[in-house]
This record gives structure tokens, C-alpha cells and sequence, in this order.
């Protein structure tokens, strides 16, 4: 490689204890395991370091989220419940606390990220975030699709109070529109939220549309670009070019938080598009190339969906790839 930098993946085994259930739920603590399993052994290997993540505290977690979800989350937990609202949203146990831990591995991220840019000596690191449960269909009060606190809404609003960095673009590459982050800043006015994802026609959870621009004081600031079933490579590189680059120049975006789904490759059934692994890379060269331009390289990519083991791995490799090698 031809850079210098590291990357960080922000992990814990603890994600393992939440219980999704077995059998056919897809979100599965194996997901995890793949991906640490390459980034350890693969051709990023001598680049890749780990650090472990902290809980989010309740305080942080009320940034999105009243604290009446929270007091339900914990309750449904404890009482040993299966699931909450829908057979989706399995819990163990366990899935509380984990939740919690899964949203502080962005915030951990954030703080490295502000950390590098402090010391102009150190090396500049590329955070990638490899948690579970995800989080960007999670609703303010309610859990979807496997979704129970929005890691990447709460590390939006982390780096805005925490460091000052207000103008936030998340990005959202996943098979799946991010209806909880669209509902966090739709009227925001500071925030920007871009998501190319399958069509709400054909794909959960039916939100998502390219008529939705934001309301009120938020109006211009999101951006959705739906795709129809079968579309690939060639469509999303157009995306970026086209109406991501120039809505990103217009905005300037201080940092990046990047929901980062690989939901879209071909031979995953969570969704009917057809990216192929090598798109992966070029999403992170074109949001290496934004980071660096806009905001000397703040970003922060935290995992969502992503469910054919065996091409998850090649696809978050590819990733990394190109966030290294814009």
C-alpha cells in the first residue's frame, strides 16, 4: 500500500452475546467473526490494529432516544421476551447492554479520529466500526429490522455536541434506506443524510422515496437515491458522480459518518440489487477523496447490513481497500 495510514477496527467478542435466535434470522454473530477473521489474516492485515469500544452512556443514548424506549428495551430484556414488537428484533439477555456497547464503538471511533487530527505527528487512521446489533432502521421509540438504538444517528450528534463539528453528512450505502436516520434529520437544518438503496417499492422497509428532500428547516438536506431491482455497479458510480458529488461540494461537510451495508452484493437475498464485491472499493476511493477534501479525512464507518458470509468479508476487505487507496 501505498499510504501510510492505519486502520482501526473498533470491536468486541462481547458482540457475540447478542442472541438472535439461531435458525433462519439472518443477523447472526457470525457476520462478525468473518470479518475479523480476514482483516486478521488477509492482505490488510500488517494495517490493521483493534480497540475495544466503551458503552454508550444514557445520556448519550437520549440524544435520539427518550429514555421511555430505554426503560422498555431494558424491561422486554429482562423479563426474558424473545423479541420486541416483531419476530425481527430478537434479544437475549444480553442485547441491552450489547446495544449500548454497539453504539459507543462509533463514539470511541469519533474520539480516535479527533484524537489523530489533534497530534499533527501521528498517523491518520481509517475507523471501522464491526458491531452488532445495527442500527439505522432504529425509530426513536421503536425497533426495525434488527435495529434498537441508531449507532449511526447517536455518532452524528456525538460529534456535533462533543467536538463541534456540525455540519455531519451520513452516508448510507446499505441495500436498505436508514428510515430511523431520515427521521432524526429530515428537519434538522445541520445534518445531511445521502442513502442509495433499493427502491421502498420493492425492498423494507417501504421508506426511502426520491421526492423526500427534508421539511422545514431541513429542506435540501436529504438525499435519496432508490435504485430498481437488478441495478448494479455502473448506477451507483453514476450516483456518486453525479448528484452525491455535487450536493457534497455545495455543503461542505465538517465530518462523515458512513453507514456501511453490504446488503447489495449480488448474491445477497436481503435485497434484489446486484453490486458487485470490487464496487466496494470504489466507495471508499470516492469517499476517501471526499473525506480528505472536505474535512481532512473525519469519517467513520460503522457496519450495518451485510448477511451472505461468504462474500461479506471480500466486500468490508474491498471496503478498506479503497478508503486506504483513494
Amino acid at each position: 500500500m501505498r499510504d501510510r495510514k492505519r486502520i482501526t477496527v473498533i470491536t468486541d467478542p462481547g458482540y457475540q452475546l447478542h442472541d438472535t435466535g439461531g435458525g433462519e434470522h439472518p443477523e447472526v454473530p457470525e457476520r462478525l467473526q468473518v470479518i475479523t477473521d480476514r482483516l486478521s489474516t488477509g492482505r490488510l492485515a500488517p494495517m490493521v490494529e483493534t480497540a475495544a469500544p466503551r458503552p454508550a452512556t444514557r445520556d448519550e443514548l437520549m440524544a435520539f432516544h427518550p429514555e421511555s424506549w430505554l426503560f422498555r428495551f431494558e424491561e422486554a430484556v429482562l423479563s426474558g421476551r424473545t423479541y420486541i414488537d416483531h419476530p425481527d428484533n430478537q434479544i437475549g439477555y444480553e442485547s441491552y447492554n450489547i446495544a449500548m456497547l454497539s453504539v459507543g464503538a462509533g463514539l470511541c471511533g469519533i474520539d480516535l479520529i479527533e484524537q489523530d487530527h489533534g497530534n499533527e505527528h501521528r498517523k491518520k487512521k481509517i475507523v471501522f466500526c464491526a458491531t452488532r446489533p445495527p442500527g439505522h432502521h432504529a425509530e426513536p421509540t421503536r425497533p426495525f429490522g434488527f435495529c434498537f438504538f441508531n449507532n449511526c444517528v447517536l455518532a452524528a450528534r456525538y460529534w456535533q455536541k462533543r467536538y463541534g463539528r456540525r455540519r455531519v453528512c451520513v452516508l448510507d450505502f446499505d441495500a436498505h434506506h436508514g428510515n430511523g436516520i431520515q427521521t432524526a434529520f429530515e428537519e434538522d437544518g445541520e445534518v445531511l443524510y445521502i442513502s442509495i438503496h433499493e427502491h421502498p417499492s420493492f425492498s423494507y422497509p417501504g421508506t426511502g422515496w426520491a421526492e423526500e428532500h427534508g421539511l422545514g428547516a431541513g429542506r435540501g438536506k436529504i438525499l435519496n437515491i432508490p435504485l430498481a431491482p437488478g441495478s448494479g455497479d455502473v448506477r451507483v458510480l453514476a450516483a456518486l458522480d453525479g448528484p452525491v458529488a455535487a450536493l457534497l461540494a455545495e455543503y461542505q461537510p465538517e465530518a462523515f459518518v458512513i453507514a456501511a451495508g453490504f446488503d447489495a452484493h449480488r448474491l445477497d437475498d436481503m435485497s434484489g440489487l446486484a453490486y458487485s464485491s470490487a464496487l466496494y472499493s470504489k466507495i471508499g476511493n470516492r469517499l476517501a477523496l471526499w473525506s480528505r477534501e472536505f474535512c481532512k479525512g473525519r469519517l467513520v464507518s460503522i457496519l450495518e447490513g451485510g448477511y451472505h458470509l461468504p462474500v461479506l468479508a471480500d466486500c468490508v476487505e474491498n471496503y478498506l481497500s479503497g478508503l486506504l487507496n483513494p
